[in-house]
């Protein structure tokens, strides 16, 4: 059965565009993973971790541009409280593409 989402239930979710300002390994985590700063601009600094160590190094994060969804209820993650959701492409190994703007955008701007 085919389920279509309706217009208003997408405006619900806010995804952001922020700049990574820190990424470092994610020990305590479960699968490997990196814990991460990112600024949002008017919205804030926000923690978050994400599965991406197959595809980048903690360094080549460091002042790139995501997209990530900012109105989750904060999540206990291992010993720290993610704050955002970060969004990517899953592969077929579930190794994970994160999506960024092709250009360079001011921090905090709306997808929609």
């Amino acid at each position: 059965m085919e389920t279509h989402l309706h217009w208003e239930d997408f405006m619900k979710v806010d995804m952001r565009v922020g700049t990574i300002l820190s990424a470092e390994l994610f020990k305590e985590a479960k699968m490997p993973a990196y814990k991460m700063i990112v600024d949002f601009g008017e919205f804030g600094k926000r923690k978050t971790s994400a599965q991406i160590t197959k595809l980048y190094a903690a360094k080549e994060l460091i002042g790139k541009q995501v997209v990530a969804v900012v109105n989750f209820p904060p999540k206990q993650i291992a010993n720290m409280m993610s704050e955002c959701l970060v969004l990517g492409v899953v592969g077929l190994d579930n190794d994970v593409t994160l999506l960024s703007p092709t250009k360079k955008v001011i921090n905090g701007l709306r997808i929609g």
